[in-house]
């Protein structure tokens, strides 16, 4: 930004780019869910999906540490403890990460070569989803078998994606020129303070509902579990759903449920970003049990 001509709108794409990467993630996954995408035979094709989703938090985490600010420096000080709790292997684990016995330079660099690297593992992964697409066809909203019956992508879905495309980069642009700031946090732009520890550690916007999962319970390892079993949740959701009805266009009950879990997982989100405190606390952990209380209606009724 300060040694390289139009420095600032590399890195703003860079920081913001991140943030329009994981919208289309959720909006893909959510409209996967609400028209029963996941349904065999495309199984593994949501099973590919959700793998590229977590190997993008991941890179996203390793990249959100890289600035070096508070929030950086402390996110990678508490979720890098996250792995101690894991039997035995645990605290050797969380010393590998950090290369040494706190957060610090060595932990800069492991993680940058992992930033660096991850990508390119998903978009292998990317490559896989999209093959197995190819193998099994695309559902629709109307849920039914289009094999006998499809139309061609080009240019009826071209020209319609790609006004989308347009908007959403109309969107991106404006983020990026007018408020590229607006979804980080002010404590990150202050240099990291091993000593200093912020008021309310806050992580990026696209981890706080499994944030908000993983602080309602008070142990660090049932808080590991509770967040692992969220996501659980949602990747094996293929195999424990069986039935006919594919999405939610026709039936209310799925419709229903669908926005009962989105308006959850954005609750999630919005109470992650707020301090464990009353009624905080008691509203976070309500909002978890009533999101593991949505998939185990939608397994045992419909």
């Amino acid at each position: 930004m300060r040694d390289l001509n139009y420095g600032w709108i590399l890195r703003y794409i860079h920081a913001n780019g991140a943030s329009m990467f994981f919208i289309c993630l959720y909006i893909h996954m959510f409209r996967g869910l609400y028209y029963g995408s996941f349904i065999f035979p495309r199984h593994l094709t949501w099973v590919s999906g959700f793998v590229i989703l977590v190997l993008t938090i991941a890179t996203a985490f390793l990249g959100y540490v890289l600035p070096w600010g508070q929030m950086s420096f402390w996110a990678a000080t508490v979720i890098t403890n996250l792995f101690s709790a894991i039997p035995l292997v645990g605290t050797p684990t969380v010393e590998w990460l950090w290369g040494g016995f706190a957060v610090g330079n060595p932990t800069l660099n492991r993680f940058f070569t992992l930033h660096f690297l991850f990508p390119f593992v998903i978009a292998g992964l990317v490559g896989l989803h999209i093959a197995l697409v190819h193998r099994t066809g695309s559902n629709n909203p109307l849920s039914f078998d289009n094999s006998h019956n499809s139309m061609s992508f080009y240019s009826y879905f071209f020209i319609k994606d790609l006004l989308g495309v347009e908007i959403f980069l109309l969107f991106f642009l404006f983020l990026v020129c007018e408020t590229p700031n607006m979804l980080g946090h002010p404590d990150n732009y202050v240099y990291a303070d091993s000593i200093k520890t912020p008021a309310h550690i806050v992580p990026e916007w696209y981890f706080l509902p499994l944030y908000a999962i993983l602080r309602t319970i008070p142990s660090k390892a049932g808080g590991v579990i509770c967040m692992a079993c969220a996501l659980l949740t949602i990747m094996l959701i293929p195999f424990y759903i069986r039935t006919s009805i594919k999405g939610c266009t026709f039936f209310i009950m799925n419709t229903q449920w669908f926005w009962s879990f989105v308006s959850t997982a954005l609750f999630l989100g919005w109470l992650g970003q707020k301090p464990m405190e009353t009624p905080y606390l008691e509203m976070s952990l309500y909002s978890t049990i009533s999101y593991f209380a949505l998939f185990m209606t939608k397994m045992f009724w419909f």
